[in-house]
């Protein structure tokens, strides 16, 4: 690991902060959403095992690609590649993640913009300024942007630092307080009335519905993208790691956080709309789906801290707090994949590279603000539901089908001495090759 490249000073950090990466909005909102539309606790049995089964092999596939690279996405790429059609198609790969995780973040910085507003809107009231906490959360270009603004600024802040320095420091403070958060929150609502049917339709699973094509079908989907698998991040975090260091643990630890967090989030969300539905709330239609879907947490949830009374503007303001971590932790890994090809491949300085890159995706969020009604469902639809499924699967047919077995078993090794005789070594090979291209291409159809 180059002194001048920086890297993770522990395992600690970078388990944080891959974390950190895998886990936002996606994870704390998107599973919860997913699993009240899916069936519950069928959806939450069927994630469980596909995120270990098939997105945890091909976690591994980029965080290897980055440790031996041990350089930005496009670097790390073409150093496995050894003719030039392969080393074109490194290219392709790996810049695609870069642009894909630049568009994931200028409509990201939009939602997480509103969720800080969402998080001011208690404190307004609590001082009694009620025109300003309307405001808050009320559309308007002025707020969208002056938002969106903010947390980008924070984002660049946090990538102008480094990694040791920055996206580290930052992850260690944070996902604790994530977690902390999380917790604390569940343990009032379990208190509430309603949370009880809640927590029974989240933990009971109807065996009867694990098979259906379309729960299958969203829990292949949701396992891929909370990993930010597609995205480049996972190939320039692992370029940080030690040589030293595990991967097979690292990775397995990483997937463990963030599937309990998803888990922990659903705990909080799937109760907390039954508490709202107890309250009077309307939250699912005749047939069952879901009323405001997507929209449930600037609706539905404000509804129901609004009956709590006073207490409801401190759980309000806690919970928008902590959708705001999740973004920001999630936010800064997307911002790095850019940065360090602009430092690396273009000689830039850290600091320059960050500051223009990220006022750059800054306009371009602002673009998105201006035509909101078409164009940030656009934006969303072409960089999670086509970019990241087709770059993940790249990456895999990368692994699988270019880099020299041998040459992978070599870089794992460097962790990991026994590594050749284990259960992994004698799975994933097979899985990166055929299974996980193969899921991920399915995921990819179904969203066509």
């Amino acid at each position: 690991m180059g002194v001048s490249r920086g890297g993770f000073s522990s395992r600690f950090g970078f388990i944080m902060a891959a974390a950190g990466s895998a886990v936002g909005l996606g994870n704390i909102w998107g599973f919860p959403t997913q699993t009240a539309s899916n069936g519950g606790a069928a959806f939450v049995l069927v994630y469980l095992v596909l995120a270990f089964s098939l997105a945890y092999p091909a976690f591994m596939a980029e965080l290897l690609i980055g440790r031996y690279g041990q350089a930005n996405a496009v670097s790390s790429m073409q150093k496995i590649a050894r003719n030039t059609w392969q080393k074109r198609f490194g290219f392709v790969v790996g810049f695609g993640g870069i642009i894909c995780a630049a568009l994931i973040l200028s409509f990201y910085g939009i939602i997480a913009g509103w969720m800080m507003s969402y998080a001011l809107e208690p404190l307004a009231r609590l001082g009694g300024l009620t025109g300003v906490a309307d405001w808050l959360i009320n559309h308007s270009l002025i707020r969208n942007i002056l938002f969106t603004a903010l947390f980008m600024g924070l984002t660049i802040f946090i990538i102008r630092r480094g990694v040791e320095q920055g996206i580290e420091k930052w992850s260690k403070r944070l996902m604790p307080m994530l977690i902390g958060l999380l917790i604390l929150l569940i343990i009032y609502v379990f208190t509430l009335e309603g949370a009880r049917e809640g927590f029974n339709a989240y933990l009971n699973p109807d065996i009867s519905r694990i098979l259906e094509p379309d729960l299958l079908i969203s829990a292949l989907g949701q396992a891929f993208f909370s990993l930010s698998l597609g995205t480049s991040v996972m190939i320039i975090y692992g370029s940080y790691i030690a040589k030293k260091e595990n991967l097979v643990t690292l990775g397995a630890q990483v997937t463990l956080i963030d599937v309990s967090i998803a888990f922990l989030a659903g705990l909080l969300i799937i109760p907390s709309m039954y508490v709202a539905q107890a309250q009077g709330v309307a939250i699912f239609a005749e047939d069952g789906s879901l009323i405001s879907g997507s929209n449930l947490v600037f609706t539905v949830l404000p509804a129901l801290f609004s009956g709590m009374g006073f207490v409801g503007l401190f759980v309000a303001f806690g919970f928008f707090v902590l959708m705001s971590i999740a973004a920001l932790t999630s936010s800064i890994s997307m911002l790095e994949g850019p940065v360090s090809f602009a430092v690396e491949r273009h000689d830039i300085p850290r600091e320059k590279a960050t500051t223009l890159i990220g006022l750059g995706i800054l306009v371009l969020s602002i673009i998105i603000v201006v035509n909101l009604e078409w164009m940030l469902d656009f934006v969303a639809i072409l960089s999670t539901q086509y970019g990241q499924p087709i770059i993940a699967m790249l990456c895999c047919v990368f692994a699988g089908w270019i880099w020299h077995r041998s040459d992978i078993l070599a870089e794992i090794k460097q962790g990991n001495e026994e590594v050749e005789h284990s259960l992994f070594w004698k799975i994933w090979p097979w899985y990166t090759k055929f299974v996980c291209p193969t899921a991920i291409a399915l995921v990819f159809w179904h969203s066509l």
